[in-house]
């Protein structure tokens, strides 16, 4: 009998009554329980996250920084809220707390109270860290704690970098304000380099002039000491002018206190003798013609009469020269003592006497006086001046006193000013050999302020490349410091705030966590399918053996039943994954003819361990499946599981499977599917062959058969 038809024969019992109808229908729903039950449970756990939970403490109070209110817990807030993540319940530290604990909460999330000053505090000198507080608890969910913290890691990066941003934002604006500084600071490079140059120039002249001034030194020390010995003559003279002076005050005080009385006496009776001076001149004048002619022989008349007075005085009184004189005094010409008997008449004899010899005198003086000063006209001369000089005397003569008393205050006034201009000469004496000591200083001055002016004209030659090196370097150091507009300070503070973004390009991506998981469940679904079908039908088919069979035959009348339920089992899966649960398959085609030759696999795998070990062959089946789970890599990458599952991975089917079934589901490249077929028919060919191996020997029948030590 041909395999197929015992294969068919297979099938058969199962429609023999209600009981094997109902298994066979379980047998082929089993794996739904695996795979659709198990994937639809968790399909798509974290598009409900917003079913969860949470507990949400505020008790930020906000802080100021640069005069800006800063409420980064209200922010936070704000933005948790319009996420879809978790289920967020505002509530305070003690039912947070509590509600963890009891498992009210699946965990809270605290902002402290100092988040938004430690935040602010950045924007100062000091520095500060804003702390999110997460309280989890395991005993509740060990899933949710992974998931809070990688969402709140996302919170934290988030709220990390809208405090740069904020930060970097001050810092850009500071940017600006140092590129204006800086470029203002050029601009006063350029002044300072212009005004050094400036200055270089004066410094040039100041030298210049300087030593013109150091020549000027030079001179004046010279002209003071010229002008010191000339100060020193002045001032022994002008010391001799007011001794002068002095003597001179003195003589004539002493005069005036003498004559003044007098003039203020007399000054009438002078102004009339004055007049009748004048007077008198004027007639001597108008008879000085006759004057002239007269005098001669009016000096020889007097000189006559004189001769003859003295004649007769001698006649008349010589003889009585002896007697004595009378009581009293004896006049001028009086006769000697030794005369006896005077006449009365000598006395006046001795007058005219006297009187005719003065006249004679005053003749002979007038005569003589005439014919000195040239005759007629030098007398006259002398007669008008004596005249004017009369007129004068007496119209002055009623203010002479006051006249006197100017004229004695004036040099009064002459002998202080005297005085003064002796101090003064001594003074500028004094002064100008101070002002020589000081030329001499002011001269050393002027050489040292020359020697300096050259060292500052070289300084500021030195000053003036070294700020047009300081202005170059400033121009060039403005033009690489950036200036932000407030779109760019923006944009470049989000940058920096988040410099790296995660720019995800998944190739093949899973739309849901169900859909990244079907591969890993799906071979686990047809393993246990072919496992249960299995032990409803005998891994070698008995009546194929009792009729002697071929062992081939024999072997695949048990397998074609099983690889028959087989495809029912995944065509059922993947519709009820497909329009049950919402599976899209890149590749539906193809996908399920590589089910079909995993189902075909599995099956001659599970005969396998069946017919050769017999009831503990189930147990391997189990303990198989366990180690292709634990190996195949479907949930965490195999490299991160202990060495042992890493070394086993390669060398059972799951692993194959699984990788094949990533590509078939999500798309990619078909390198791990033709591979799987590869390694899949492999087994099944290799599984087969050891099944037919043990049929043939299951042919013969032995004690261990017929009482077999384990039996379920």
């Amino acid at each position: 009998m041909r395999s197929p038809r015992l294969a068919a024969l297979e099938l058969r019992r199962f429609g023999r009554g209600r009981l094997p109808r109902a298994a066979l229908v379980a047998l082929l729903l089993l794996p739904l329980l695996y795979g659709a039950l198990y994937l639809w449970s968790f399909w798509d756990p974290y598009g409900r996250l917003d079913k969860i939970p949470v507990a949400l403490v505020n008790e930020d109070t906000g802080a100021k920084a640069k005069g800006q209110e800063v409420d980064a817990g209200r922010q936070i807030v704000r933005g948790l809220r319009d996420s879809d993540t978790f289920d967020w319940q505002e509530t305070d530290a003690r039912h947070a707390r509590e509600g963890v604990e009891n498992g009210t909460y699946y965990l809270s999330l605290t902002l402290p109270a100092d988040l938004s000053s430690r935040i602010a505090s950045n924007a100062g000198d000091k520095t500060g860290t804003g702390t999110l507080d997460v309280r989890t608890n395991d005993a509740n969910n060990y899933i949710v704690g992974q998931i809070s913290r990688t969402v709140f890691s996302e919170v934290r990066s988030a709220a990390s970098t809208r405090a740069t941003r904020s930060f970097l934002d001050r810092i850009f604006v500071s940017f600006s304000d140092l590129h204006d500084q800086t470029s203002k600071a050029a601009g006063g490079a350029d002044k300072l380099k212009n005004g050094s140059d400036e200055a270089g120039s004066g410094a040039g002249k100041l030298v210049s002039g300087l030593a013109d001034a150091q020549d000027g030194g030079d001179g004046l020390v010279r002209g003071l000491g010229t002008l010191d010995a000339g100060a020193a003559d002045l001032a022994s003279g002008a010391g001799k002018v007011a001794d002068g002076t002095g003597e001179l005050a003195g003589k004539v005080n002493k005069a005036a206190g003498q004559l003044g009385p007098f003039l203020r006496e007399n000054q009438k009776s002078l102004g009339e003798a004055a007049g009748l001076v004048a007077d008198g001149a004027g007639t001597v004048r108008a008879h000085l013609d006759d004057l002239v002619k007269a005098a001669p022989e009016a000096a020889r008349e007097a000189r006559t009469a004189s001769t003859t007075l003295d004649k007769v005085y001698a006649e008349q009184c010589g003889a009585r020269r002896s007697a004595s004189p009378a009581p009293g005094a004896t006049p001028s010409g009086a006769p000697p003592s030794g005369a006896t008997d005077p006449s009365p008449a000598c006395p006046a004899l001795a007058e005219a006497k006297k009187a005719a010899a003065q006249v004679a005198k005053l003749s002979g003086d007038l005569d003589t006086l005439i014919g000195e000063r040239g005759g007629v006209d030098g007398l006259d001369h002398d007669l008008a001046t004596l005249t004017t000089q009369a007129r004068a005397l007496q119209k002055q003569a009623p203010h002479l006193a006051d006249d006197l008393d100017t004229a004695v205050a004036r040099i009064n006034a002459l002998d202080k000013g005297a005085q003064r201009v002796a101090d003064g000469a001594d003074r500028l004496r004094t002064g100008i050999g101070t002002a020589r000591t000081g030329a001499t200083t002011l001269d050393e001055g002027l050489g040292a302020l020359h020697s300096g002016a050259g060292d500052l004209s070289a300084g500021l030659r030195r000053l003036s490349d070294g700020s047009g090196t300081l202005a170059n370097g400033l121009h060039e150091g403005a033009g690489k410091i950036p200036d932000y507009s407030d779109d760019a300070r923006a944009a470049h503070a989000g940058a920096m705030a988040d410099p790296v973004r995660l720019a995800s390009h998944d190739l093949h991506k899973a739309p849901n966590y169900g859909t990244g998981f079907a591969p890993y469940f799906i071979p686990l679904a047809l393993w246990i399918g072919a496992m249960v079908a299995y032990m409803l039908i005998a891994p070698l088919n008995r009546r194929a053996l009792a009729t002697g069979t071929t062992a081939a035959r024999a072997t695949l009348a048990s397998w074609l039943p099983v690889v028959a339920l087989g495809f029912a089992q995944a065509g059922a899966l993947m519709a009820v994954l497909h329009w049950g649960i919402g599976l899209d398959l890149e590749r539906p085609v193809a996908t399920i003819a590589f089910l079909f030759l995993v189902t075909a696999c599995f099956a001659a795998l599970v005969q396998w361990l069946n017919a050769q070990f017999g009831a503990a062959g189930r147990i391997l089946v189990l303990a198989l499946l366990m180690l292709q789970l634990t190996s195949a890599g479907g949930t965490y990458p195999v490299e991160t599981s202990p060495a042992f599952f890493h070394a086993l991975h390669p060398f059972l089917p799951m692993s194959y499977v699984v990788e094949a079934l990533r590509r078939l589901v999500t798309g990619g490249g078909l390198g791990p599917v033709w591979e799987g077929c590869a390694v899949l028919s492999g087994f099944t060919l290799a599984a087969l062959a050891l099944t037919a191996w043990r049929a043939r020997r299951a042919q013969v029948w032995t004690v261990e058969r017929l009482h077999p030590e384990l039996s379920l």
